[in-house]
């Protein structure tokens, strides 16, 4: 009876670690899964250039030693695949295949140059038929198509009218891809501020969602929102300012907003009623009224 018992303990033990290993391993094929699924990154069809190959980054480091450098810490860097026959074409993926230009020496641009270059030309002298240069945006919207799309929204910066580019607000070759960005939030308000300076401040009285970045409030794109603004009315505030209902009256920032004797949520927004237009921050009003 004792023997069957240390064999009966001895296989449930096994089972045991054979349940505790299997569980193990559905375990780590779950995350594996749920981190294939959670990459962000998009895959796309890289150019095709009649005439022109892809010849990797690597060739453009001979005449382009900064650029190439400095690309080792610029976030798009990161887009690059990996393994031992990935192509590194992270140049080549916004300017184009550079068989042509490292063959000549440089006097043949890139196919995307995004600047007037000489034409490339068959030993006939006769021009070669490749598209013309895309224009910076449209190099960015390959890789970005919801970026484009909200570019199309009714309230939106000015890069469809020409007015603005891409590179006004992120830089493609070197560091944080937001101008001025990095780990500080402060730091990435300064692509806004640049062309926004009267919202710069310094105020005595700020408005504290300035340093949570000017994103809070609004779309950098686009928005069918006016002013680029993510909610168009006075849900916009009460994000960040909760309504609370106390003796039948409603309370925000423990001030009576709504009661029988006042209305003013009744007034519109919280900054077209007269009331918080300083919405970037005042300096003589701490509830940002002027």
């Amino acid at each position: 009876m004792r023997n069957f018992n240390i064999r009966f303990a001895g296989n449930w033990s096994a089972k045991r670690v054979k349940g505790a290993a299997l569980a193990a391993g559905a375990s780590l094929l779950l995350l594996v899964v749920i981190s294939c699924q959670s990459v962000t990154r998009s895959v796309v069809v890289l150019p095709n250039v009649p005439g022109a190959e892809y010849i990797g980054s690597k060739e453009c480091e001979m005449c382009h030693d900064k650029l190439y450098r400095d690309f080792a810490t610029a976030d798009h860097a990161r887009l690059i695949a990996e393994g031992p026959n990935a192509l590194n074409a992270g140049c080549e993926s916004c300017h184009g295949p550079g068989s042509l230009h490292s063959e000549s020496g440089g006097e043949v641009k890139p196919p995307y140059s995004f600047t007037a270059g000489r034409t490339e030309t068959t030993s006939f002298g006769a021009r070669v038929g490749i598209e013309p240069a895309r224009s910076v945006e449209n190099a960015c919207f390959q890789c970005h198509p919801n970026v484009r799309g909200q570019f199309n929204l009714p309230s939106h910066h000015g890069v469809p009218e020409g007015k603005m580019s891409c590179t006004d607000c992120h830089s493609p070759h070197k560091g944080s891809i937001l101008r001025g960005g990095g780990t500080s939030l402060l730091s990435a308000n300064e692509a806004c501020l640049r062309c926004h300076p009267a919202q710069r401040g310094p105020y005595v009285f700020e408005h504290e969602a300035l340093r949570e970045g000017c994103t809070t409030c609004h779309a950098p794109h686009g928005s069918v929102n006016d002013k680029l603004l993510t909610v168009r009315d006075a849900n916009l505030c009460l994000k960040c300012h909760f309504q609370q209902v106390q003796g039948g009256n409603i309370l925000i920032g423990g001030s009576v907003h709504e009661s029988a004797a006042i209305h003013r949520l009744q007034q519109g927004t919280c900054w077209t009623a007269g009331c918080h237009e300083a919405v970037h921050g005042s300096r003589v009003s701490s509830s940002l009224r002027f």
